[in-house]
């Protein structure tokens, strides 16, 4: 028997059917990830199998004894009591027994108060709740929302080895490619079950949804030759002709009651006049509050159509670092300098920008009917329908969005100003992963600098040519490439430093083992420190060379030349480094 079973759920609110004769099986042990278009009723389905909501028919049959618990997509404002309050409960002594056992490995301080924590601080608190129950089934709705990059590493191993059954809803791409061992797929209505991995489960959809087209053109087109012959008159009706007759009826209730597919997000970024050649230079720059150093003796110059990634944990200055980079704070030593012409478009994390008490054409068209979007006047209601917003839903207030129309109305109104600068602070969350596909394709073709803040590995490693991590108190790294190159290059630093620890520890050792000799250059190290000087001027030119071409517009303008000169630039100034280094050792051999 199944760990629970769904046969032929409905539920309808007005309209077409929410959820459409919907039958699947959850299996013991299983990770699944419900995946679907945002509206397409993925919380709903949660709500229903955690037995929080009712429908008009069909039935969910849960094992005796089930234990299911879910994590919901929004974080409480507000929680009475601490930490370990939340987590514990007054549950059973095995049950706190648990609870404690899981609290340990959030890195939480179980006596902190619930209020007083950060939102990602407050969601491995809700994680960490659902889990205390040593659920049988685990209802997990968007879990990575607001948790830094560590954080969702940190789940994906919590999960990885739990026995429960997971049925979780996630935009995070690589989240689900860690753990999911089958997809089921909510659209128009229907869910079906794809025993695929994620990657294999899109290419069977595209290639399925490609012959439904192919199907419904031939359809339509078989369609509109039987109206031409309807209307013909009189033939049409004669008795030896009636069959054909019934069966042009049953086509066009056939053509009434086909769902179309909920259509792509059509985005587009109003673009102003390039800003000038340097967008941003920030010298020597540090930064504390708070007495917490955020920043300390960064530098960073951002050229025009640079795409840039910034990542750390949670509450780290991620987006102090953002704005001390665009002028916006002041630093508390060193210089920032900003280019000129710039005109800077702000995708804000908390989403303050937008009125609460307007609706969403007031929101966009601030009292105008009209917005100009590349040279081209569109009316406001026909462009809101380019992000899925329908006439009557403009004309409604935005308190009743969900968090990814939310996010789709903030970047309608941010890509109506021009601009050449865009700053994105976590734009992934709660967007569907098709709607992340078509901004990742928009920041791609966007001619203008692009600096994102975000905990999507997969959406960083399709836009980012550079990554800058805030890695610890006012320390932070500049990496070429994206989240994947930078994990890399972390993990060879912290590499090369416990070598280098070890190395240290022997020398010391063996120095204090043998009495204290003179060194001197041996002959091929004579030679080695003879023509360092000789690398070094190459090694300096072709720095210089690099430079000089990635200030062309050839190179700026094509992301397909950008990176590999940016990977180039970062190997020679590693090389110059290292260079440097060796010389000023065997230099003081030789002294």
């Amino acid at each position: 028997m199944a760990l629970l079973s769904v046969h032929n759920l409905v539920l309808r609110f007005g309209g077409p059917p929410l959820l459409d004769d919907v039958s699947f099986d959850i299996e013991f042990g299983e990770r699944v990830c419900l995946v679907g278009r945002n509206g397409e009723g993925k919380s709903t389905l949660l709500k229903i199998l955690a037995g929080e909501m009712g429908v008009q028919s069909g039935e969910v049959i849960r094992k005796n004894g089930i234990r299911i618990a879910r994590l919901i997509q929004e974080i409480p404002d507000h929680l009475e009591g601490t930490v370990r309050d939340i987590v514990i409960g007054n549950d059973s002594h095995e049950r706190q027994s648990a609870g404690e056992s899981i609290l340990g490995k959030t890195g939480l301080d179980g006596d902190a108060i619930y209020d007083k924590l950060s939102g990602g601080q407050k969601r491995r608190v809700l994680i960490a709740k659902v889990l205390a129950t040593e659920p049988d089934l685990l209802l997990l709705d968007e879990p990575t929302n607001h948790l830094d990059i560590p954080s969702i590493q940190w789940l994906e191993g919590i999960l990885s080895r739990l026995s429960s059954a997971i049925l979780f809803i996630s935009h995070d791409r690589a989240f689900v490619r860690k753990l999911a061992g089958r997809i089921l797929e909510i659209d128009r209505g229907r869910v079906r079950s794809w025993n695929f991995s994620y990657d294999k489960f899109v290419a069977f959809r595209d290639a399925e949804l490609e012959n439904e087209a192919t199907l419904s053109k031939l359809f339509d087109k078989k369609l509109a030759i039987e109206e031409t012959w309807i209307r013909q008159g009189i033939k049409a009706r004669r008795t030896r002709n009636e069959g054909r007759v019934r069966a042009l009826k049953s086509m066009r209730e056939e053509r009434a009651n086909r769902r179309v597919r909920t259509g792509n997000v059509n985005m587009q970024i109003t673009e102003a006049d390039r800003s000038g050649r340097m967008v941003a230079r920030a010298t020597d720059i540090s930064f504390a509050y708070d007495d917490k150093q955020l920043v300390s003796n960064f530098s960073v110059e951002i050229s025009r159509g640079d795409r840039v990634g910034i990542v750390g944990v949670n509450g780290c200055g991620k987006t102090t670092l953002l704005r001390l980079i665009l002028g916006q704070l002041t630093p508390d030593t060193g210089d920032v300098s900003l280019g000129t012409n710039l005109q800077i478009a702000y995708f804000d994390q908390m989403r303050t920008s937008l009125k609460e008490d307007k609706t969403l054409l007031e929101n966009i068209g601030d009292g105008q009917a009209w917005v100009e979007i590349n040279g081209e006047k569109r009316h406001i209601l026909s462009y809101l329908q380019d992000f899925l917003f329908s006439p009557d839903r403009a004309r409604g207030p935005i308190s009743a969005l969900s968090g990814g129309e939310r996010n789709r109305l903030l970047l309608a109104c941010l890509f109506s100003h021009p601009s050449n600068v865009l700053v994105l602070d976590e734009p992934t969350n709660d967007l569907d992963m098709e709607t992340l596909d078509l901004l990742a394709d928009l920041i791609a073709e966007y001619k203008g600098t692009v600096l994102v803040v975000s905990h999507d590995r997969a959406f960083l490693d399709t836009i980012a040519s550079y990554v800058l991590a805030v890695e610890g108190p006012g320390e932070v790294y500049e990496s070429i490439g994206g989240y994947s190159d930078y994990e890399i290059s972390r993990r060879e630093r912290e590499k090369r430093a416990t070598q280098k620890q070890s190395t240290t520890k022997d020398d010391k050792k063996n120095e204090d083992a043998l009495p204290p000799v003179k060194k001197k250059l041996g002959y091929k190290e004579q030679r080695e420190y003879e023509a360092l000087p000789k690398l070094i001027e190459s090694l300096e030119a072709k720095i210089v060379a690099i430079q000089a071409l990635l200030a062309t517009d050839e190179v700026y303008l094509n992301p397909t030349k950008l990176v590999p000169a940016q990977k180039d630039l970062a190997q020679a100034d590693a090389a110059l480094m290292a260079a440097y280094e060796r010389y000023e050792a065997l230099d003081t051999l030789k002294r």
